[in-house]
């Protein structure tokens, strides 16, 4: 488990980056700190470690530099030795890794020494944090004194200092106890009637899970801190302001504003207090959600990410799941699609305990197919022209969807003319004007017609055409007696074996052929009995008559012509 520090960490990552371009490393820092050398192993490239402006004037090197410093460096001293670096070098680029934590305890230590005339600094002598406030606490206080617990304040004489303005500050990590005493003997000194409750009240007490309020002192793109009137000042990481990983720190808080935030630990390890702000807006509004899943209320959620088994998304900032059966009432093979969209959900399962919060869209999309179903039902009558959408397709007919219900068009109602199976005259996804033929509510049944909607092909025939008519047509039945043309409108016709030709026929099945296109013409329509005579043979025997007639024109003409005489008269 890497346990380092995530601020330290991002130095590592830019001293690697760096180094890998060919940037000379120049850690400003204690060369005998552990998280100096820590940051030198990352480098590719040389490192050069410096401490003071007399080691920027001892900094021989050539190209190009990139500056980092330890997080707990004095950020005062940090910045001159970064100008005087800029002075000496052109090219110098800077990160300042300065601990925001560590820059305004340092701050406040500053301020309180300005103002006291001695200053006692209480941490580990070995701490770099705490020798840091030492140093600050010397440039500004007449007297500063750095001591590690009350014992030591044995060996100083107190009396000196009684009636004197004593400054105290304590190192991130040290505990509050000592602090106490260390407070209780300074009072004792000055003859201060303070007791230890009073102390006590002096400090503020948290605990880890509980819910605070504070104020903003510091906001940038990866963090906020928070002043919550605590020894040390809380942080709040991006992971913790909100669920949305496009959350923006600079645009939710800005400094001076005050916020509730949750606990999570007293001490992270450097002294600071590990804080959420997206837990105190869960604990609301697992709240407010426990409500609308009693009542059934509606909501939205924003789908964060399609994963195994369903979709990823958010209800009010919390993480939820909705599971693929629960997306949609049609199936759907991919769920890409819905990454960032916002849908209407209900939740349907809930435990605030286990932090379990299951959402679907399906149960918002049934309600609203029913009310939709309702509508249509009141609306349609037989005898109505719908437009649907073919949904599928069976032996005996298709299902077609009217508007959130399906009707059925029977396997006969589908053409006029004689349908083998239903995909010969429609597609699954063809949209199809129709007729509601009948209704049965109870049944929840809706009977269509497609032929309906269409003109019927006898009715187009007998009005295009007459007895003596010559039309195309097509071999779609030969039997013993004859042969059925369907012609171009849609109808039979019969071509009795007698009429298929001029010379005597045994079997129509001896001449014609299925599928044969062929000329014939029209000798009887029986309107009643909806029946069509046809005969080629009579067409056969129009043509040899006229062109016997155009022969014996031809030989008359032949006998005059040269004479100039008419060969009509002739």
């Amino acid at each position: 488990v890497d346990t380092t520090c995530k601020f330290v960490k991002s130095i590592h990552n830019k001293v690697e980056e760096f180094s890998n371009k060919g940037y000379n490393i120049v850690v400003v820092g204690d060369p005998n700190h552990p998280e100096v050398k820590g940051i030198a192993g990352w480098s590719k490239t040389p490192v050069h470690i410096v401490h003071t402006l007399k080691d920027v004037e001892n900094l021989k090197v050539e190209g190009s530099l990139y500056c980092v410093s330890q997080t707990t460096f004095v950020e005062e001293l940090f910045l001159e030795i970064i100008s005087e670096l800029q002075q000496r070098y052109e090219d110098v680029v800077v990160y300042n890794s300065i601990c925001n934590a560590t820059t305004l305890r340092q701050a406040d230590c500053i301020h309180i020494a300005e103002g006291s005339d001695v200053m006692f600094v209480i941490g580990g002598l070995n701490s770099a944090n705490t020798n840091k406030l030492a140093l600050l606490a010397r440039q500004y206080a007449e007297q500063v004194f750095h001591i590690q617990t009350s014992e030591e304040l044995a060996e100083l004489n107190l009396e000196q200092y009684k009636n004197k303005k004593i400054g105290i500050t304590a190192g991130a990590s040290t505990p509050d106890w000592i602090i106490k005493e260390v407070v209780m003997t300074m009072n004792e000194v000055n003859g201060n009637e303070m007791s230890m409750e009073v102390v006590d009240n002096s400090f503020r007490r948290i605990h880890r899970g509980e819910i605070i309020t504070g104020e903003v002192i510091y906001v940038n793109e990866n963090e906020v801190m928070v002043n919550i009137n605590y020894k040390s000042d809380g942080i709040i990481s991006r992971d913790e302001l909100s669920n949305d990983p496009q959350a923006n720190p600079r645009e939710m808080f800005k400094q001076g504003d005050n916020i509730d935030v949750y606990v999570l630990k007293v001490d992270d390890g450097d002294g600071n207090v590990v804080l959420s702000y997206k837990r105190v807006t869960e604990v609301q509004v697992w709240d407010v959600l426990a409500e609308k899943f009693e009542s059934g209320e509606s909501l939205e959620c924003k789908v964060v990410n399609p994963i195994k088994g369903g979709l990823s998304v958010l209800v009010e900032g919390l993480n939820a799941f909705m599971p693929a059966s629960q997306v949609s009432l049609n199936y759907i093979e991919d769920f890409s699609a819905f990454k960032g969209q916002v849908l209407p959900c209900k939740i349907i399962d809930f435990d605030k305990t286990k932090r379990k919060l299951v959402v679907s869209k399906k149960v918002i999309d049934k309600l609203e197919h029913e009310k939709k179903v309702e509508e249509l039902w009141n609306k349609i009558a037989e005898g109505d022209i719908v437009s649907g959408t073919v949904q599928r397709l069976t032996d005996f007919g298709a299902f077609v969807d009217i508007g959130g219900v399906d009707g059925l068009v029977h396997i006969s109602d589908l053409s006029w003319n004689r349908v083998r199976k239903p995909s010969d005259v429609v597609k699954i996804g063809d949209i199809v004007e129709t007729k509601i033929l009948s209704i049965d509510r109870e049944k929840n049944r809706i009977s269509l017609g497609l032929k309906q909607t269409m003109e019927e092909p006898w009715t187009v025939f007998i009005r295009d055409n007459k007895v003596g008519d010559i039309v195309e047509g097509t071999v779609v039945s030969l039997l013993d007696f004859g042969a059925f043309i369907k012609l171009e409108c849609g109808v039979d016709g019969l071509l009795h074996v007698s009429q298929i030709s001029t010379e005597h026929v045994d079997k129509p099945a001896d001449v014609l052929k299925i599928g044969q296109t062929v000329r014939v013409k029209i000798t009887e329509i029986d309107e009643e009995k909806r029946k069509i005579s046809l005969s080629i043979r009579a067409l056969l025997t129009e043509q040899k008559s006229h062109v016997e007639e155009q022969e014996e024109q031809s030989e008359c003409g032949c006998c005059c012509a040269e004479e100039g005489e008419n060969p009509a008269e002739c």
